[in-house]
């Protein structure tokens, strides 16, 4: 995951797209903020984002590090935050 432009210095801003591959069918593309979720969880194996492939329509689940995490919030992907029940 990797993300292909920011926002511009001016007042308008430029749309966010994420580099991806889909595990599937090894297709590459990119993807608006819209098209990921991410989700956080208590640890590390409960935080990830998803995708649906644009290709073959696999959904894609894949984990997310601190650093995607920084990436896919700053560029406006929802985010949905996992409470752990006891």
């Amino acid at each position: 995951m990797s993300i292909m432009s920011g926002f511009s210095t001016s007042a308008s801003m430029v749309p966010v797209l994420f580099q991806a591959a889909c595990p599937e069918c090894r297709a590459r593309f990119e993807l608006s903020a819209g098209a990921l979720r991410l989700a956080i969880g208590a640890s590390r194996r409960t935080t990830f984002y998803s995708f649906t492939c644009p290709e073959c329509e696999t959904l894609v689940r894949k984990p997310a590090g601190e650093r995607i995490v920084e990436l896919l919030t700053g560029g406006g992907v929802r985010t949905l935050r996992l409470h752990s029940t006891h």
